[in-house]
């Protein structure tokens, strides 16, 4: 049965219509996001305790996995809900699942930590924000090989998916601390809107930014859902998050009524071993909080997917801020992170100065220390600001374990002999 939800529209890549085979659109796009290196990658990188310290928790790919899951479920519970969904008219699971197995593919070695270093270098260079880095793969470079580069032709309604932000860096009276696009990806943003003019009252503040198709508020949420939640579990599996822990911070919160019984929740299940159950079913009444709503702008009589808007039950969503916080307050601020966040600094910095040192300054001679197709990729650049992003494309598709290990490759005189050069 066909999906009236979706045109031609939707499914158009950027060169054009795929020749069709047995899957739609967006199971091919599916398909290829996992099938890439990228995705690979990211077993071994950082979702909030450094990766490969231990077994249990979370990394950014198991995360990502969690995040498609709650993503399909939200597009079935919407679709049993009834009108406006019906079996020839309802938001594509398939599609919502390939951007939220997406959604962290930019995302760089050591989590936050190494996106904020990369943030500092990137300044001066056009920046660095690790969803339009996602953008950046699936348009431009996630099947890069020695030949150059190429992205996976993703969907028109794939690349809209991961757009959680669409203003670009330079529409910015100043230059933004996050969430922006890259300047060159301007013509991605026309290709989404194509190349429908921007109505004045989006060009101002953040309005751009919050103005996401319905898959993407669907990634979104389900993202919030899965990490404001799990990053609890596992902070309280791995020792971070304890009752005496949290009593502490909450003794210097302003704690209403409603957040009093979500501590006095957590803290049962806690004292019960119970709390991934407690939790899991969270999950599923953070799912069930979804509902549809019809708007109007400028891009809704083009497509079903800015006809449509996810709306979450304010409960809900204030339940997972003040998960949210809980998490960032005790863990992202707790001295092990912090000193994570040293050593993404140290890693990051040092790798960056040898890699300026040798591909960017000019000088009598070059030590190359990069693959040879990366190196074949800044000699390519014509500018220092192309330069600066082919190495950081580099840096921020290393893992957790290679980073360090080039790390200490480079700089520390123990490591080097033939066993440790793979």
């Amino acid at each position: 049965m066909q999906n009236t939800f979706y045109t031609a529209f939707d499914d158009e890549t950027l060169s054009g219509r795929r020749k069709p085979d047995y899957r739609s659109a967006f199971q091919v796009d599916r398909d290829r996001v996992i099938h890439s290196h990228a995705f690979r990658k990211l077993q071994s990188k950082t979702q909030v305790f450094l990766s490969g310290e231990y077994d249990f928790y979370r990394t950014r790919l198991t995360h990502s996995m969690e995040v498609a899951q709650i993503g399909r479920s939200i597009c079935q519970y919407l679709l049993s809900r009834g009108r406006p969904m019906r079996d020839n008219f309802h938001i594509d699971s398939d599609l919502v699942e390939a951007a939220c197995l997406a959604h962290d593919l930019g995302h760089p070695p050591f989590g936050h930590s190494g996106e904020r270093t990369l943030q500092e270098l990137m300044r001066p260079y056009g920046g660095f924000e690790g969803n339009a880095q996602t953008l950046h793969l699936l348009a431009e470079t996630i099947y890069q090989n020695e030949s150059g580069v190429r992205g996976m032709q993703p969907t028109r309604a794939l690349l809209d998916g991961v757009l959680k932000y669409k203003k670009l860096h330079g529409e910015f009276s100043l230059p933004p601390a996050q969430h922006f696009l890259y300047d060159p990806q301007r013509v991605y943003r026309d290709f989404v809107f194509a190349g429908a003019e921007i109505p004045a009252g989006l060009r101002g503040g953040d309005a751009l930014n919050a103005f996401k198709s319905v898959e993407c508020q669907i990634m979104d949420w389900a993202d919030d859902a899965a990490y404001s939640l799990n990053d609890i579990v596992d902070g309280v599996k791995v020792g971070f998050l304890s009752i005496e822990r949290i009593e502490r911070w909450a003794a210097g919160e302003a704690i209403d009524a409603p957040q009093q019984r979500l501590l006095e929740t957590l803290f049962d299940a806690i004292r019960g071993d119970r709390l991934e159950s407690v939790f899991s079913m969270k999950i599923g009444r953070f799912l069930q909080a979804c509902r549809l709503r019809e708007r109007d702008n400028f891009m809704a009589a083009k497509t079903n997917r800015y006809r449509f808007e996810l709306v979450v039950a304010p409960e809900v969503e204030r339940e997972a801020l003040f998960f949210k916080k809980l998490a960032n307050d005790i863990i992202f601020e707790s001295s092990q992170l912090q000193q994570m966040e040293h050593k993404a600094r140290l890693v990051l910095s040092s790798l960056w100065d040898s890699c300026w040192r040798n591909y960017v300054e000019t000088g009598p001679r070059v030590i190359h220390i990069l693959p040879p197709n990366v190196g074949a990729l800044i000699a390519a650049e014509a500018t220092t600001a192309g330069k600066a992003r082919r190495i950081c494309d580099w840096l921020a598709g290393l893992t957790d374990g290679l980073i360090v290990r080039t790390y200490r490759r480079l700089f520390d005189p123990e490591f080097g002999s033939i066993r440790d050069l793979s």
